[in-house]
C-alpha cells in the first residue's frame, strides 16, 4: 500500500494486516454502536468509520473487504443490539444464557449486510480514496434499507441515530433515515481523508454534506396553523415485565394504572395507556372461559376513570377464532373507546416482532426447544398496516404498535394523514440500552414525516416528540408518571413524506454512481 510520510495511514497500517488488524475493526465496530443510545459518544462512530475505511484501502482482494466490513458490523451489532440478551430473562421456556447466544448469531448475520456494503464499496473505490468514501456512503444506504427490508427487515439502529447528537438529523425530513446515514459515513470519509492530509479531497468531501444538509433544512415545512393539538394524557405506570403477566399482580398493575389517569378534570382528554395495558378481553363473544372478568365488568372499571368527554386509547389483546369455535391466533391490538364504554375503533398490529410474537419455522424450532419470548400459546396475526383514526374533537391520530415504528417510510397512512402518531409500546424487556434507542428511532419518524409523535411505554421512556424531533416533555425509564400536555404542530408533507424510501435509494444510487465516476478519473500528478 502506498502511504503519504507522517500519515494517519503509515502509522496505524504500520502492524501486519493479519490478527491485529481484524481486533481493530472488531473493536472498531464496537465503538462505532457507542455513538447511539443510549451513550450518543457520536465521535466514535466517527473514529469507527475512520479505521474500517483506512483498512478497506490498504487491502488487495474482495474476500478481504467483506471480511473487514463483516468483522467491523459484528462489533457494531454485538455492542448495540446488546440489551436482546436481556429480554430472555423474562421467560422461562428456555435458558437465560440463550440470549447472549442470540445476540452473537444475529450480529453475525447482521454483519453481512456491511460486509457486503464495504465489498461493493472497494470494489469501486479502493484505487481511489474518495471514491472509497463516496462508494461507501452509498452502498450502506442500500444494504441499510435492505436490512430494513429482506426477511421480514430488522431496521434497528440504523447509523442515521447518530445524526441526533451530532444535530444534523433534520436532514432526514428530506433524505429519510437511510439517505442520512450516507450523510453520516461521508462526514467520517471527509475526517479520514482530512487526517491523511489528503486536504483538498477531505474539505471538498466535507462541503458535500454541508451543501445537502443546507438543502434540507431549507425544505423543511413551516408549522400549520393552529400551533397545537389536542390536550393528551400520556400514563406510564412502571409495571415490569417481570410482573405484567402474573395473575395475582392484575389488580396492582391496575391501580397503578388508575393512580396515573386520576385526577380528573373538567378538560375533555385524550388518555393514551400503553401495549397490551391490561390482560383482560374487551371485547364479548369469547367462550367463558377467556375472562377473568365479564368485558362489560372490565371495561367500566376504565371508564370510572375518565371525564364525560374523554376518549382512551389502550393496547389489549384480541383473540381470532375459526367458526367451530376453536382460536387461530391473536392480535395485539389499539382500542379506542369512550366514556360510555363503547368501542369504537380497533387497530392490529402488522409489522410483528419474530420470536416475540410468532415463532418463525415453528414445526422446525418447536422440538429444537425454542418458543415465543412472550408469554402464550397462540402466534400473533398481522394486521393491515399503518392506519389513521379519527377520534372526534380530538382529531386524526396515526397509530403504530411498539416495534412497527422502527420502519423508515411504513408509519403512516399516507392516504390519511394524521394530526400525529401515537405509538403504545412496551419497552420493559428491552433491557437498559433497547428503551434510549427505541425512543431515538421514533424521533427519527417525526423529522421524515414533520408529524409529532407520542410514546407511551410500562416502564418508559414516555414521550411527546414535535416534528422537528425534539422531546417536548417525557418520563424516564423506571418511573410511574403522567404528562398532560397539548400536541406540537405537525408541518405540511416533508420531501420524504412524499415520496419515501425511494429518495434514500436513490440517493445511494446516485452516490455509487458519482464513486464509479470517481473511480474512473485518471490519477492526477
Amino acid at each position: 500500500m502506498e502511504t503519504k510520510a507522517g500519515t494517519l495511514d503509515q502509522y496505524l497500517t504500520a502492524m501486519p494486516p493479519s490478527w491485529a488488524v481484524k481486533l481493530i475493526l472488531l473493536v472498531a465496530g464496537g465503538l462505532s454502536a457507542l455513538g447511539m443510545a443510549p451513550l450518543f459518544w457520536w465521535p466514535l462512530t466517527l473514529i469507527g468509520l475512520v479505521l474500517l475505511l483506512l483498512y478497506l484501502e490498504s487491502i488487495r482482494t474482495g474476500r478481504s473487504a467483506f471480511l473487514y466490513g463483516w468483522l467491523f458490523g459484528v462489533g457494531h451489532f454485538a455492542v448495540g443490539l446488546n440489551w436482546i440478551a436481556k429480554s430472555f430473562t423474562y421467560q422461562a421456556a428456555m435458558p437465560a444464557w440463550l440470549g447472549w447466544i442470540a445476540v452473537v448469531l444475529l450480529s453475525l448475520f447482521m454483519a453481512c449486510y456491511i460486509g457486503f456494503a464495504s465489498l461493493l464499496a472497494w470494489r469501486i473505490g479502493h484505487k481511489k480514496p474518495v471514491a472509497l468514501v463516496v462508494a461507501l456512503a452509498g452502498s450502506w444506504t442500500l444494504f441499510e434499507w435492505l436490512r430494513a427490508t429482506l426477511f421480514t427487515g430488522f431496521a434497528w439502529n440504523p447509523l442515521s441515530e447518530v445524526a441526533l447528537p451530532m444535530g444534523i438529523a433534520g436532514a432526514a425530513a428530506s433524505f429519510g433515515t437511510y439517505g442520512l446515514s450516507a450523510i453520516v459515513v461521508l462526514v467520517a470519509g471527509a475526517l479520514w481523508l482530512l487526517l491523511s492530509r489528503r486536504w483538498i479531497a477531505g474539505l471538498v468531501l466535507l462541503a458535500y454534506p454541508a451543501l445537502v444538509l443546507v438543502g434540507g433544512w431549507a425544505a423543511l415545512p413551516s408549522p400549520d396553523a393552529p400551533p397545537s393539538g389536542p390536550k393528551v394524557t400520556l400514563v406510564q405506570p412502571n409495571v415490569g415485565q417481570e410482573d405484567k403477566w402474573e395473575g395475582n399482580e392484575t389488580d396492582a398493575n391496575f391501580a397503578k394504572l388508575a393512580n396515573q389517569t386520576l385526577p380528573k378534570d373538567s378538560t375533555p382528554r385524550l388518555i393514551l395507556w400503553t401495549e397490551a395495558s391490561i390482560p383482560d378481553y374487551l371485547e364479548t363473544g369469547y367462550p367463558a372461559d377467556y375472562y377473568r372478568q365479564s368485558p362489560d365488568e372490565t371495561r367500566r372499571k376504565i371508564t370510572a376513570l375518565m371525564n364525560p368527554q374523554d376518549i382512551i386509547l389502550l393496547g389489549a389483546l384480541k383473540i381470532d377464532f375459526n367458526t367451530a369455535g376453536a382460536p387461530v391466533g391473536a392480535r395485539n391490538s389499539i382500542f379506542m373507546m369512550d366514556a360510555n364504554a363503547e368501542l369504537h375503533n380497533r387497530y392490529d398490529k402488522s409489522h410483528l416482532l419474530p420470536f416475540g410474537e410468532y415463532l418463525p419455522l415453528r414445526s422446525l424450532l418447536t422440538p429444537l426447544g425454542l418458543s415465543r419470548l412472550a408469554p402464550g400459546d397462540l402466534d400473533f396475526q398481522p394486521g393491515a398496516g399503518p392506519a389513521t383514526i379519527d377520534t372526534g374533537r380530538f382529531g386524526k391520530v396515526g397509530l403504530v404498535i411498539c416495534y412497527e415504528l422502527i420502519f423508515s417510510g411504513q408509519v403512516v397512512d399516507k392516504a390519511n394523514r394524521p394530526a400525529f402518531i401515537f405509538s403504545p409500546s412496551n419497552d420493559a424487556w428491552f433491557g437498559a440500552w433497547g428503551p434510549p434507542q427505541h425512543h431515538a428511532q421514533a424521533r427519527l419518524r417525526a423529522i421524515e414525516e414533520g408529524l409529532p409523535f407520542v410514546r407511551v411505554t410500562p416502564t418508559g421512556i414516555s414521550s411527546i416528540i414535535d416534528a422537528d424531533g425534539k422531546v417536548v416533555a417525557s418520563i424516564p425509564q423506571g418511573e410511574a408518571g403522567r404528562i398532560d400536555a397539548a400536541i406540537p404542530a405537525a408541518k405540511a408533507p416533508t420531501f420524504f413524506a412524499r415520496y419515501g424510501n425511494a429518495i434514500s435509494v436513490a440517493l445511494g444510487l446516485i452516490l455509487i454512481l458519482v464513486g464509479l465516476a470517481l473511480a474512473r478519473r485518471p490519477r492526477s500528478g
